[in-house]
């Protein structure tokens, strides 16, 4: 494993070659994001949101389906707590989901009046089921151009610095994010593509097993 240009571009095609390409979004709409961030309305801050909270411990076609059900009924329902625990029987994911539907307005506003990426990461870390990791994933997709520390992306930092660092998914130790910051910022020099297209992309080829930890 060489962390080349070519490398990373070999992975990118192979997904969308295999129709892969996508998270939340598809990948080019993630990159067009990340290199021109639109300002989501109410409706579409609580639709990246939703998605995130759901997508925990499900595959992302799984995940994809979950969504759109519930959106649909938000969208003609709204926040019927007893209608949505029907599609999806999950008691703190729905009570979570309701929050951000009833609160859209105001989560939307507070998000955007934060001055900067962190400040606007803490923000999310304070929404209903949305932890440290999941808020990265959230950021990201609403087009901050960082990465989700996740497992997988532990995994292939500690790959990249050629180190046993531990690693802990609840809690992101020092050493772990600066071995995945110094691999992503390599990539960065050798793409010249935002870090966080880069992350999706990695964490979809990690998933899939088309990088062999």
């Amino acid at each position: 494993m060489d962390f080349s240009k070519d490398w990373f571009f070999a992975l990118d095609k192979q997904l969308r070659e295999q129709g892969l390409d996508s998270d939340a979004q598809s990948f080019d709409e993630i990159l067009r994001n990340l290199e021109s961030k639109k300002i989501c309305s109410p409706d579409e801050f609580a639709w990246h949101a939703v998605y995130v909270i759901l997508a925990g411990g499900f595959s992302q076609k799984t995940a994809k389906k979950i969504h759109a059900k519930i959106m649909e009924i938000l969208s003609q329902c709204g926040a019927d707590f007893d209608v949505l625990i029907k599609s999806f029987n999950n008691k703190n994911k729905i009570n979570a989901v309701c929050k951000i539907w009833e609160n859209r307005g105001a989560m939307c506003e507070a998000y955007y009046v934060c001055k900067d990426t962190d400040s606007r990461i803490k923000y999310l870390e304070t929404l209903p089921h949305i932890g440290k990791i999941t808020a990265h994933h959230l950021a990201r997709n609403l087009g901050e151009d960082l990465v989700k520390y996740d497992i997988w992306i532990q995994r292939l930092g500690r790959v990249f610095v050629g180190k046993n660092l531990p690693i802990d998914n609840s809690k992101l130790s020092p050493e772990i994010k600066k071995a995945c910051d110094e691999m992503f910022a390599h990539l960065v020099r050798e793409t010249n593509l935002p870090r966080g297209y880069i992350d999706v992309v990695l964490w979809k080829a990690l998933q899939q097993g088309l990088i062999k930890l």
